[in-house]
């Protein structure tokens, strides 16, 4: 008798739980591993499949014994147990990777330094509104491989960080997007721009000639790095303005024109739900992902035209006293803070500050300069941020908690003012995530008016 598969999950959140249920599902055994705490859910989830997992700690001796290890994404290569794995030659793969071995499903696979989550939301909405019977899972929705264990989707819209694409080998994507890389997570990557953007060219393994690569034409990072690497899929490019090879683009009546192969179709600018460059671009690779996927224009259109946006991202809280408050903490490097910022007015009150990933701020500088009258620093230590900008705004506050931000925000604003938090960085020194510090933020804001 054959003996079973003996796969290691390590770590305990979505993308793990739902590696191992999945290999339970193909009859292989299977043990999840967390050095931190798992979430109460998935342990009622664990013991409810009769999945072995432990927390807290690793039991080395047994890891090693794996035929092949599920790492989550969030694991670093540098992790102590991870080095051990890989020096006893046991392969380690994402999440996506398994998954993938297992459905025949389209796979839609968005990445970038920004917009992912926005373009991946807007692609699944149009799919979804289409009567389309499509999954969506990555850094948004559920775990891949759970979906694929227990659901039976045709369509998968799978948005992709460069940790999930770490680990990919096999995986193939039918459409893959990359929407711009811009310097992110350096402190991953030894410092090292170009360690980020092969991680980020992992979206394009194993394309063949019927599968479509779309990305923005402009991007010089994505330009170069097509002259020196060979893909056999077919280049759908977009761009502001047309350009030569350009199949999605703005035209002279200021319509949004989007032509693939096999299609073309225009509607106004004006009607795109989202607004500023940056959603112009991610509406552009949406759309013509729809088109790729033969969904009737009239769907695209109308999808592309009443897609309410994603929370965190230039969402209006409130505005009080004639200032309005918007959140953006999901902009978590420069390159996002800067479309924040081509998008407001001069009076802005921006507020930065976080875990600093190796930022160079010297991207959002000449829109500083043009933009904003105060700059407020929200952090255990700004001293990098302050040294940066002092003397380039009118007004420079540091401060090291939300409340006490809000209030020289407050004390700063004028009827007619934008208060803007756009962080620049990750939001661990303060909060436990994105969503959490955007979240605090609303609740602040409200709270202005009690």
């Amino acid at each position: 008798m054959e003996q079973k598969k003996f796969l290691v999950v390590l770590g305990g959140g979505e993308s793990g739980v739902g590696a191992a249920i999945l290999a339970k599902d193909k009859g292989m055994n299977v043990f999840l591993s967390d050095s931190g705490t798992i979430a109460p859910s998935y342990k009622e989830t664990l013991n409810r499949e009769g999945i072995e997992w432990e927390e807290g700690s690793h039991d080395v001796e047994r890891i090693l014994q794996a035929d092949e290890v599920v790492k989550s994404p969030g694991i670093p290569p540098t992790a102590p147990v991870v080095r051990q794995i890989i020096e006893r030659h046991i392969p380690v793969i994402s999440e996506i990777e398994f998954a993938g071995r297992y459905t025949n499903a389209k796979m839609v696979c968005i990445t970038g330094s920004n917009g992912k989550t926005t373009t991946t939301l807007l692609t699944y909405h149009i799919l979804r509104n289409a009567g389309i019977n499509v999954g969506l899972a990555g850094n948004v929705g559920r775990s891949l491989a759970l979906q694929v264990a227990r659901e039976n989707h045709d369509v998968y819209v799978i948005e992709l960080s460069s940790f999930q694409l770490e680990n990919m080998y096999d995986f193939k994507a039918h459409i893959a997007v990359m929407l711009n890389i811009t310097p992110d997570h350096l402190d991953r990557y030894d410092f090292k721009m170009e360690n980020y953007i092969k991680a980020k060219f992992r979206i394009i393994r194993n394309l063949t000639p019927e599968d479509a690569f779309i990305y923005w034409q402009d991007d010089p990072v994505i330009q170069s790095q097509l002259k020196n690497i060979e893909t056999a899929a077919q280049l759908y490019p977009f761009a502001e303005h047309k350009e030569t090879l350009s199949h999605a683009y703005v035209d002279n009546e200021d319509e949004v024109v989007f032509a693939t192969n096999e299609t073309s179709m225009k509607m106004p600018r004006a009607d795109l739900s989202l607004n500023g460059l940056h959603n112009l671009y991610n509406s552009m690779a949406a759309g013509l992902s729809a088109c790729l996927l033969d969904i009737k224009k009239e769907d695209i259109r109308k999808a592309l035209s009443d897609f309410e946006g994603v929370e965190h991202r230039l969402e209006f809280v409130d505005e009080i006293d004639g200032v309005k408050y918007i959140n953006d903490s999901k902009a978590t490097n420069v390159n996002s803070c800067w479309y924040a910022l081509e998008s407001m007015p001069k009076n802005t009150i921006l507020i930065l500050g976080g875990k600093d990933k190796g930022n160079d701020y010297s991207e959002i500088e000449p829109l500083v300069r043009e933009k904003v009258k105060a700059i407020v620093c929200m952090g255990k230590d700004n001293a990098k941020l302050m040294q940066f900008f002092e003397g380039k705004v009118p007004e420079l506050r540091d401060t090291h908690s939300l409340d006490d931000a809000i209030a020289a925000c407050r004390d700063i604003a004028v009827s007619g003012d934008v208060v803007l938090l756009s962080p620049c960085c990750a939001s661990f020194d303060l909060f436990k995530s994105y969503e959490d510090r955007g979240t605090k933020f609303k609740e602040a804001v409200k709270k202005l008016k009690s």
